[in-house]
């Protein structure tokens, strides 16, 4: 009996010793120290790319994986730059937050005041991490106070698409493209039939912003709001009363239809030939010659009558690195965040998708420069960004408040197209934007 009571204590001891262990291992998993089971420190990566991009996206970290010895990242979709943005949020200070996330740009006066990232200046300083080598006009809309707190990836502007056999039809120069707004006027009333129109673009705020920058025109006080926190907006200046206007006049003419506030509403109409031009997103620029039947071509953003034309502000997104991850994590997103900068790799994304590249030297990299002498409408945009001058209209807006205003803008020109007053709707634009800042 009592050899059989020593063997039960014994046993007894031998199970709690290993329900210790198994919780000593259950805390060290949740300790974040990311090994998988090569070895490797494993992050995880939110972004917001899908379709095309998000294919051209897999690639490249399936690439980074296999030459890296020591980091394995996880690309986790993460829907739309809004819905990637609420889920940070959401998690943003506890350790479900991912090591690294692609925000838009807007979203960099919150992310920068958020608490919840590590500097990208503090990665490139400890690193000597050379930022000559990257593009001067799209590290300057995420320097703050000459930091520089996200690294640029996915880099777009906005252009004008389109349909050379229209204007052909239609008895314009297929190779000489409108360039003001009164050229576009004249071009979209006689591109304008009964089936089709000249012109349209999707009712997105973006679009507003990238017509004020391009006539030097701020949207926000205080130099947009980076000379100091912005408090008034200016969008009902004559600039913006210009843009307003312009679009008035063609909607009133029916050679304007305004197809929606989705970026897809305008683009199924152009690829079926019912639709002469129309603005979008650089990014896209893949996704238009794969639909369309007709010969397409690109051109920079139309200006307003009498003014120089200023440039674009770089639209797309950036990489953050956030703090709620251990420090070995943190500095793995860093190995990976620079290998995205790589020339190589800048080429093979611009080359996939559209957007161009933050790192000059991508241009002399045959995958690019094939993909830019089979297709010179993918040209448009970096040249547009060369011609850009950089300034603090250019730079573009910054304040917590953008993703509002867009809104509000887009409620405006919707407003107008529905027969209200441009002054009137823009004026009332102004105030509403001008109350949120408050």
């Amino acid at each position: 009996m009592k050899k059989f009571v020593g063997s039960f204590l014994m046993m007894v001891v031998l199970m709690l010793a290993l329900v210790a262990c198994s919780n000593n291992d259950e805390e060290d998993t949740d300790s974040g120290n990311g090994e998988n089971a090569d070895g490797k420190t494993e992050i995880t990566f939110w972004h917001a790319m899908s379709g095309i991009n998000g294919e051209a996206l897999e690639d490249i970290v399936n690439k980074f994986n296999e030459q890296s010895d020591s980091v394995s990242v996880e690309a986790i979709y993460q829907g739309s730059y809004d819905d990637s943005l609420n889920k940070l949020r959401a998690v943003g200070g506890s350790d479900e937050a991912p090591a690294i996330v692609q925000v838009f740009e807007i979203g960099t006066k919150y992310m920068s005041e958020s608490g919840f990232i590590t500097p990208m200046q503090e990665f490139i300083d400890s690193d000597n991490f050379d930022v000559s080598n990257l593009e001067e006009n799209i590290l300057s809309y995420y320097q703050l106070d000459g930091d520089l707190y996200s690294m640029p990836f996915n880099t777009s502007n906005a252009v004008m698409f389109y349909n050379k056999d229209m204007f052909r039809d239609a008895g314009l120069d297929p190779d000489n493209p409108p360039s003001t707004f009164s050229e576009m006027i004249e071009a979209a009333e006689a591109l304008s039939d009964d089936d089709t129109y000249g012109f349209t673009m999707a009712t997105i705020g973006w679009f507003f912003e990238q017509l004020m920058a391009n006539q030097g025109a701020l949207y926000l006080d205080n130099d947009n709001g980076r000379s100091g926190d912005a408090t008034e907006a200016l969008v009902n200046s004559e600039e913006g009363l210009n843009i307003f206007n312009w679009l008035n006049e063609m909607n009133q003419a029916e050679t304007f239809r305004n197809y929606g506030s989705n970026w897809d509403d305008p683009r199924g109409p152009f690829f079926a030939g019912q639709v002469g031009m129309y603005l979008d997103s650089t990014a896209n620029t893949a996704q238009v010659l794969e639909n369309s039947a007709f010969e397409v071509g690109t051109a920079f953003l139309p200006s307003a009558d009498g003014m120089e034309p200023q440039g674009v502000v770089v639209g797309g997104a950036s990489l953050w690195i956030t703090n709620q991850v251990p420090e070995e994590d943190q500095e793995a997103a860093w190995e990976f965040v620079k290998f995205m900068t790589n020339a190589d790799v800048q080429a093979e994304w611009a080359a996939a998708t559209g957007y161009f590249p933050i790192t000059p030297a991508a241009y002399e990299e045959d995958v690019l420069k094939d993909v830019y002498e089979e297709y010179p409408v993918y040209k448009t945009a970096v040249e547009q960004l060369e011609n850009t001058t950089v300034s603090p209209a250019t730079q573009g807006a910054l304040t917590e408040v953008l993703p509002e205003a867009r809104k509000i803008i887009e409620t405006a020109l919707g407003e107008m197209y529905e027969g209200r007053d441009p002054q009137e709707a823009l004026d009332d634009a102004a105030q509403k934007i001008t109350d949120s800042l408050d």
